[in-house]
C-alpha cells in the first residue's frame, strides 16, 4: 500500500510519460492484463488511456487493471490511469518513505 507522500512521487514521475496502452470498446481482458503486467515489470510505473467507446466507466477499468497486474493504482485523472508495481529484476523507481 503506497502512503500519500509515495503517491505525489509517483504522480510527478508519471507526468511526463505518455500513455502506452489503451482500453477501447471491448475493455479489459486477459491478454491485455498480461501485456501491462510485462510493462509493469519492465518500466514500473506506465499510464493506460480510457477511450471514450469503452462501456466500462474509468473507475472500474482501473479496479480491474490494478487488480489483475496486482498493481498499485496511483492515480485516475480524466481518462488517464496510472499505475505503478515494483519491478523484481529492473528497480528504478526508488520511493520516498
Amino acid at each position: 500500500m503506497l502512503t500519500g507522500k509515495q503517491k505525489r512521487f509517483l504522480r510527478a514521475k508519471a507526468h511526463h510519460l505518455n500513455p502506452i496502452f489503451q482500453v477501447g470498446k471491448v475493455g479489459v481482458n486477459e491478454n491485455m492484463i498480461k501485456q501491462i503486467k510485462d510493462a509493469l515489470e519492465a518500466r514500473e510505473l506506465l499510464k493506460v488511456s480510457v477511450l471514450q467507446n469503452c462501456e466500462d466507466d474509468r473507475d472500474t477499468v482501473a479496479q480491474q487493471l490494478s487488480g489483475g497486474a496486482r498493481a498499485e493504482l496511483v492515480q485516475v485523472i480524466g481518462s488517464t490511469i496510472v499505475l505503478y508495481k515494483e519491478s523484481r529484476e529492473n528497480k528504478q523507481i526508488e520511493l520516498p518513505r
